[in-house]
């Protein structure tokens, strides 16, 4: 299970140094582009799920074979070097909005990791709390 909040950065090279917590569960991962310009991190077992349902929905409509198009397209198999560090492609860095002169995010939700750049996180969180103080004010 990927846990918490980290600000590695990225070096001259576009390379990234997971986090320790997260290395051991990703000695093979895939690297996938998602919505809101940020990129995944998948385990091989969760990758293969999130394949499963992507190509099974892509078939029943236009959007979904988009969808599907779009995340396969970009994926990438990469293993972490002795440092903990993944090479991310210069297409999956420019979709993202990467640079190493910015601070990067990695947060764990549960089954992946997702990278983002900070400001972008940073307005994710605030959506989020936002989100759940809502929750809590429609449930108290």
């Amino acid at each position: 299970m990927f846990l918490g909040e980290y600000t590695p950065t990225l070096d001259e090279k576009g390379r990234l140094t997971l986090p320790a917590k997260f290395r051991e569960e990703l000695e093979t991962a895939f690297l996938t582009s998602e919505i809101d310009k940020c990129l995944a991190l998948w385990p091989p077992e969760q990758f293969a799920a999130r394949a499963a349902e992507l190509r099974a929905s892509s078939k029943r409509d236009q959007a979904s074979h988009d969808r599907a198009a779009f995340f396969f397209a970009g994926a990438q198999e990469v293993t972490p070097d002795k440092q903990g560090r993944i090479a991310i492609p210069p297409s999956l860095r420019d979709f993202a909005e990467l640079t190493v002169s910015a601070p990067v995010v990695v947060t764990g939700f549960m089954d992946h990791v997702e990278i983002r750049p900070s400001a972008a996180w940073q307005e994710k969180k605030v959506r989020g709390a936002e989100a759940m103080a809502s929750q809590q004010f429609e449930n108290g």
